[in-house]
């Protein structure tokens, strides 16, 4: 009995250093999921200000046409991270607004304005060339009319009460949208964390 004493109190308090090894590790875990899923308990801000769209959507192919009836590149939604805003092409207050920040944040991305490209697709009544020339020179404007255009332009998460601008990736991923009523500053945010962080495009 003597002999067996010490080591049975060994064990006690190896099995207690075990126990409260386990509890430093699992209590500021079960703490934290108990405050962010049971206690309502969310960090102040986000890490975007766009929507993003997970998992990323790739982009079907298809033949584009430019508003002079001209196919446009194959490569339109790649190579180049890209700002896409969809509407009618007779360019409403709306629209104006969305093509100005696509323009304004382009042009604020200083030195890496040149990985960005813009890209305005009218789903109907293209377009209103005198506009678009004079305000938004370099905008590749792409006419969607047909019927196999408007079905590719389904892989678009659209809300018809909401001015979308997209971002796709230089890899043709649609991965973002970004609503154009809210501050554009979010956008140029959201965008140049991406440049940031990407060794594409």
């Amino acid at each position: 009995m003597t002999q067996e004493a010490p080591a049975t109190s060994e064990t006690r308090r190896g099995r207690a250093a075990l126990i409260g090894l386990a509890a430093l590790f699992f209590l500021p875990l079960f703490g934290s999921f108990w405050l962010y899923y049971i206690g309502g308990w969310r960090p102040d801000g986000g890490t975007n200000n766009g929507e993003l769209i997970s998992p990323a959507r790739p982009l079907t192919a298809v033949t584009l046409t430019t508003r002079d009836g001209t196919p446009a590149s194959p490569t339109l939604l790649s190579e180049k991270w890209t700002l896409v805003y969809i509407g009618n092409g007779r360019c409403d207050e709306v629209c104006q607004h969305a093509l100005w920040t696509l323009r304004q944040t382009r042009l604020l991305l200083a030195e890496d304005m040149d990985r960005v490209q813009r890209v305005f697709i009218a789903d109907e009544d293209c377009c209103n060339d005198e506009f678009l020339k004079r305000e938004h020179a370099g905008l590749e404007v792409i006419t969607a009319e047909d019927s196999a255009t408007s079905e590719w332009l389904g892989q678009f998460p659209r809300d018809p009460a909401v001015p979308y601008v997209y971002i796709v990736d230089p890899l043709g991923n649609l991965m973002m949208r970004f609503d154009t009523r809210e501050n554009p500053k979010g956008l140029l945010k959201d965008l140049e964390k991406l440049l940031k962080l990407s060794h594409i495009g």
